[in-house]
This record gives C-alpha cells, sequence and structure tokens, in this order.
C-alpha cells in the first residue's frame, strides 16, 4: 500500500512540474532556415510569389500526392490564396499578405484546429547567387502541452524547410520557373 501511495505522490509532483514547467515555456515560436541559390532573386521570385508555382518545390505536396488544392483571389501576390485537403497534412489554407518583388513574400496561415501562423521569405543578393531566408512566426496557446511541443518545432517545420528550399535551389538553378 505505501509503494502504491507513493507512486502516486511521484505522479502528482511529476504532472505538477509538466504544468509548471509548460507555462514557463516560450509563448512563441520561430523557425528559420537559409539557402544560397546561384540565381538572380528576379529568377527566384515567381516561385515564391504563385501558389501554383509552389508545388512544384514544396517538400510537402513531394510527400502526399494525393492531396488536393484549390486556388483563389489573383494569381500571384497579394490576396493570391491556396487551400489544401491532405491525408497526411490535414486542411488548411495559406493567402499572400505582402509581396514585394525580388525582395520579400509574406503569408498568413491557418492550419484549422493547429492554428495560425506567419510565414515568409526574404531574398538577399550575394554577388551572383541569392540568399533565400524561409521563416515562420506562430503564437502557442497558455497551454502546457502545446508549450512542449513548441520545442520541437524547430526540428519538425526546420528539417520540411531545408527540404523545400533544397527543392526550390534545385529547380531555381535549371531555370525552370
Amino acid at each position: 500500500m505505501r509503494l502504491i501511495r507513493r507512486l502516486l505522490i511521484l505522479l502528482v509532483i511529476l504532472g505538477a512540474v509538466f504544468v509548471g514547467v509548460g507555462l514557463i515555456l516560450p509563448g512563441s515560436v520561430r523557425v528559420e532556415r537559409s539557402a544560397v541559390i546561384q540565381a538572380q532573386p528576379a529568377a527566384i521570385f515567381p516561385l515564391l510569389n504563385d501558389f501554383r508555382k509552389f508545388n512544384q518545390w514544396s517538400p510537402w505536396a513531394a510527400r502526399d500526392p494525393e492531396a488536393t488544392y484549390a486556388y483563389t483571389g489573383p494569381d500571384q501576390g497579394v490576396g493570391a490564396r491556396m487551400t489544401w485537403q491532405s491525408q497526411q497534412h490535414g486542411a488548411g489554407s495559406q493567402e499572400i499578405v505582402t509581396s514585394v518583388p525580388s525582395d520579400t513574400v509574406a503569408t498568413a496561415l491557418d492550419l484549422g484546429a493547429m492554428g495560425t501562423a506567419k510565414a515568409g521569405y526574404t531574398l538577399k543578393a550575394e554577388g551572383g547567387a541569392t540568399r533565400v531566408t524561409w521563416n515562420l512566426e506562430t503564437n502557442l496557446p497558455y497551454n502546457p502541452a502545446a508549450r512542449w511541443m513548441g520545442l520541437m518545432f524547430d526540428r519538425w517545420i526546420g528539417a520540411d524547410y531545408e527540404a523545400g528550399l533544397a527543392r526550390l535551389k534545385s529547380l531555381a538553378e535549371k531555370g525552370s520557373v
């Protein structure tokens, strides 16, 4: 009986530590990855500013070829919107909210039950090449489990961003815009 009581006390203490630490973990997450692409910003920008071209290099489209996509608004730039439905990645939408030619594309993501986020790309000329930076920022709910999961975002999303940037690099360097 003492053993069971001690185990229950230990579980309560561990639960309290999990919750307590979880509530003081960061409430926001930022993930960022960069790649240097041997192409000018003007050659890369159209691949980022048009959702119809996004799936040519997206790491997620490559993983789920059965996903369905719908496009609304203009073909490119501010107001262009893509929605998706995927067995592997769920449903969501992405809309371009800022578009500065050969410089920046910013998007608003709606991931349904998983929340919302801001993502974007910046292009910076480096000699005859371009440094493309892909980032994501989101606020986490005041929920210990979500905050603990937030610690894993960089590993999870960062790996996808690295794969996507590698695919973008290959596509842009071939001149397949």
